[in-house]
């Protein structure tokens, strides 16, 4: 349910409350059930609330208790932290042994995470970490656009030395066999480039030749049908018309700004490279609107769609 005094409780009620009967019956939020209550209560969704003991049509919720926990939208504490780390703590353990599960996260607070003591960039380097994988992915997915990103929350000086040609390779790689398991036979990947034109032969930095043009040649040497570097200032126009069903963005924002300005109630966060699922909303957890009643909950809906397509997806 991610930061307790966030939106997290809103959309998940809510949700689940559109949901059907049979993926209601599939479904478990981990969570603080006062909270899911209270949520619930506010919202106007009047499906009862059950523990995962308890029989009938409900929103089901493994409750666990957080000390100090507020119980209160819209602020900020250290004990919302503390529960939003040991929801995903939870949530792993039960991923991790019940195949054809996923995580679905709603929003936490970084600030509130790293008060608590949990010194993570969010659920992706959590995650990383709890599931002791060495690297990992955001992939943000849309009907129209779909980005996965060499580096995400880093400088950006930070962000341009990790983009190394090892890194992109694998980034490349890995983009490629996960929509492979989603169905896309061949998947056509785009590159994009680090400097202003690729660099325009050296005139704007040799990041592009140095780094990128050596990772797309190996990757296409191993039969991936990549290209690149191109100038990110068109490339995901073209990718937004049909062009690729991937782009590899290099840092942060040159993946999340197109994907937001297209598809900010829609997109999925995906988390790759992982031994489990996870996705994710891709919004935060708008403590100026929490326990309002007026948050969309229209992309957790589109996480819980995505989420059932990727359990029902081979694992390969």
């Amino acid at each position: 349910m991610g930061d307790p005094s966030g939106v997290g409780a809103e959309v998940a009620v809510k949700a689940l409350a559109e949901s059907s009967a049979e993926n209601r019956a599939r479904s478990i939020i981990i969570g603080d059930r006062p909270t899911i209550e209270l949520a619930a209560s506010i919202c106007g969704v009047t499906l009862p609330i059950i523990g995962p003991d308890e029989a009938g049509d409900g929103i089901c919720v493994e409750h666990i208790e957080i000390a100090n926990l507020p119980r209160q939208f819209g602020i900020l504490d250290k004990a919302c932290g503390e529960a939003s780390f040991r929801y995903i703590e939870r949530a792993v353990e039960i991923t991790s042994v019940l195949p054809g599960s996923c995580i679905v996260t709603a929003p936490i607070n970084k600030e509130a995470l790293n008060a608590a003591g949990h010194h993570y960039d969010g659920h992706t380097g959590m995650l990383a970490h709890l599931t002791k994988s060495k690297s990992s992915w955001m992939l943000l997915e849309s009907e129209k656009l779909s980005v996965v990103h060499v580096s995400t929350h880093v400088s950006l000086r930070d962000a341009i030395e990790r983009a190394t040609i090892e890194r992109v390779l694998e980034t490349i790689r890995t983009g490629h066999k996960h929509l492979i398991r989603m169905g896309i036979e061949n998947p056509r990947i785009a590159v994009a480039g680090i400097n202003p034109h690729c660099g325009e032969n050296g005139l704007f930095g040799s990041d592009d030749d140095e780094r990128l043009h050596p990772a797309v040649e190996a990757a296409q040497a191993e039969g991936i049908n990549v290209v690149g570097p191109i100038s990110a200032d068109t490339l995901y126009y073209r990718a937004y018309q049909g062009a690729f069903d991937l782009v590899v963005a290099q840092y942060h924002d040159q993946g999340h700004i197109p994907i937001k300005l297209v598809a900010f109630d829609t997109a999925v966060n995906v988390s790759l490279g992982l031994p489990i699922d996870r996705c994710s909303v891709d919004h935060g957890t708008a403590f100026d609107i929490a326990g309002k009643n007026i948050v969309n909950h229209t992309n957790m809906l589109s996480a819980l769609s995505y989420a059932s397509k990727m359990v029902t997806a081979k694992r390969s």
